[in-house]
């Protein structure tokens, strides 16, 4: 087989997270939570060097997998996630009661977090690959989509 081909690989990752969306005039303006389902796909060629230890892969699978967990699912699991304009004296409150607080300079809506995402993930993967798109599931029926090709 000599032709080379741009393949996608995904990964498909779990986690669990509280948030509220300040200003919001629906229910998510109060503090509530979701069982997130995070879909990770990167394009690139399959290693075709003899003797490479990662010979046919586009990516190690677990090699990705560490990548996203230490950049998202680590951070975000069962954290309450707050814009930070929330007023202070209410964040401080959270802090000092819960150990997993965190303020982002965006509102915490699925939209933003797979931008959020993505820049995390695409700054730590190698040099031959790019991130292709996310999708962040935060219900059984809905979830935003990030596309490197509509960038």
């Amino acid at each position: 087989m000599t032709k080379r081909a741009n393949i996608r690989i995904t990964k498909e990752f779990k986690f669990e997270m509280a948030h509220t969306l300040l200003g919001y005039d629906g229910p998510c303006r109060n503090v509530h939570g979701h069982s997130y389902e995070l879909s990770v796909t990167v394009i690139g060629q399959p290693i075709d060097t003899k003797g490479h230890v990662k010979l046919g892969m586009v990516m190690d699978f677990g090699d990705l997998k560490k990548i996203v967990r230490s950049e998202i699912i680590d951070v975000f699991d069962h954290a309450l996630v707050l814009n930070r304009e929330v007023p202070e004296h209410i964040t401080s409150h959270l802090s000092e009661a819960f150990e997993k607080v965190i303020l982002l300079d965006y509102q915490p809506t699925s939209e933003m977090m797979v931008i959020d995402f993505g820049q995390r993930i695409a700054a730590r993967l190698p040099e031959n690959l790019k991130l292709h798109s996310i999708r962040l599931r935060e219900t059984a029926t809905s979830y935003a989509e990030w596309f490197a090709e509509d960038q």
